[in-house]
């Protein structure tokens, strides 16, 4: 059954008229009455009632109207559908994040596509470092990486999203709670909740080159691999965490977020695999570029 029958059916259906339903369709009266008698044919039924005042719709013909209906707004809704989508406004974006980044560059991020790209659903992959981030990209299981460089990996091309500083998480009873603001050197002798050493944290690195230029080596009294997970044992009251300052857009109950006054900042970047031609990625970063997301002009493209 050919679909252009379907639609010389619907022109006669709606109009009542083979003469109008011709005009509609651009073509000749005769065509279309033949086309009509074929369709007949090859469904062994009579759809329309022909008389030489009008042409009605038989109770078959009436049954057979409702499901072309459905039939032809699925298949224009599917022509659409891949249009948008071989154009980049219709797809599944593939989105990793370090563990800080889901709590304040997530939510701008999935407010921004829901506005500029809302046929563009997102699957996110939260608490990935990130060497893990680079294998993603590399291996085409993510399509953009919020992480924090450097980038040890060839064939990614990032652009900088923030450069935030560290801030010290710690109990809300805590000695420094009434603080506002702490040296790197007052944590000296405290327990110190980091990212374990074996995942390549960039993060953990700069804390511990934070405490280092201040005179002493962090005591890790916990590894932990997740940013919540970090946050929940500073809650319990078992150690300060040295983290990026996103954490404050996600306040914890029992926790107090300190300015740390001499540590270093960590960049936050958005990086995806440098031979990725997708409409979708260039549309994500037209966007991007639209909205003032990124820090730097184009040209600053590492």
């Amino acid at each position: 059954m050919e679909l252009r029958n379907l639609r010389y059916f619907m022109a006669v259906a709606e109009t009542r008229h083979f003469g109008r339903a011709a005009e509609r369709l651009h073509m000749a009266q005769p065509p279309l009455s033949q086309a009509i008698r074929r369709l007949e044919r090859e469904l062994g039924v009579e759809l329309f009632t022909r008389t030489t005042r009008q042409v009605a719709l038989t109770g078959a013909g009436e049954v057979f109207r409702t499901d072309v209906e459905h039939i032809l707004k699925a298949v224009d809704e599917a022509v659409a559908r891949v249009g948008r989508f071989s154009s980049g406004v219709e797809g599944v974006l593939r989105v990793g994040l370090t563990g800080a980044a889901a709590y304040r560059q997530l939510p701008a991020l999935a407010r921004l596509l829901k506005h500029e790209m809302p046929h563009v659903m997102m699957e996110v992959h939260t608490e990935m470092l990130t060497p893990a981030q680079e294998f993603g990209l590399i291996e085409g299981r993510l399509d953009v990486g919020v992480l924090r460089p450097p980038i040890r990996r060839e064939g990614i091309t990032h652009r900088g999203l923030a450069d935030e500083p560290l801030v010290v998480a710690v109990p809300e009873e805590h000695w420094l709670a009434g603080a506002d603001t702490v040296r790197i050197e007052q944590l000296r002798h405290e327990d110190f909740i980091v990212y374990g050493a074996a995942l390549g944290s960039v993060v953990d690195d700069a804390v511990t080159r934070s405490c280092l230029s201040s005179g002493f080596y962090p005591h890790r009294a916990y590894e932990v691999t997740e940013t919540s997970a970090a946050l929940a044992l500073v809650a319990a009251g078992l150690g300060i965490a040295v983290l990026p300052d996103s954490i404050r857009s996600a306040p914890r109950e029992g926790v107090l977020c300190k300015d740390l006054k001499d540590a270093l900042s960590v960049p936050l970047v958005l990086a995806w695999r440098t031979n990725d031609d997708s409409p979708l990625l260039r549309n994500l970063l037209t966007v991007l570029e639209r909205n003032d997301v990124f820090l730097e002009p184009p040209g600053g493209v590492a």
